[in-house]
């Protein structure tokens, strides 16, 4: 975890990732959860400039694979992941690229992937 101390306490230095990891654990159990802070490819967005930089942690990809997600559409994953990180789109959180998956879609897109690529 990355942190920084700041008048002899602690401060989390990533908190918008922390609560993507945390409250996607908890909703979802997954058996895959990969967060990247694509943040940095957006510091020139007006709305960065704005915010002198911001946090920079206002745009990640996100990749979940879920047994949650079983018997639901892509749109339904999505406004399942919106609705748990709906405080953090308020405070500062602008963009998600989400990929979700079931279990089974996973190894599926697994055999149709050619060795060597990802």
């Amino acid at each position: 975890m990355a942190t920084a101390t700041i008048g002899g306490g602690s401060v989390d230095k990533q908190p918008i990732e922390r609560a993507i990891r945390d409250k996607l654990t908890s909703l979802l159990q997954p058996s895959i959860l990969a967060i990247t802070n694509d943040s940095w490819q957006h510091r020139h967005h007006a709305a960065m400039r704005d915010q002198q930089g911001g946090n920079g942690e206002t745009h990640f990809s996100v990749q979940v694979v879920s047994e949650e997600f079983v018997g639901k559409a892509t749109m339904q994953r999505h406004r399942m992941i919106y609705a748990a990180l709906s405080e953090e789109l308020k405070s500062g959180l602008h963009a998600l690229s989400l990929n979700t998956k079931t279990e089974a879609e996973h190894l599926k897109a697994q055999v149709h992937t050619p060795q060597g690529t990802c």
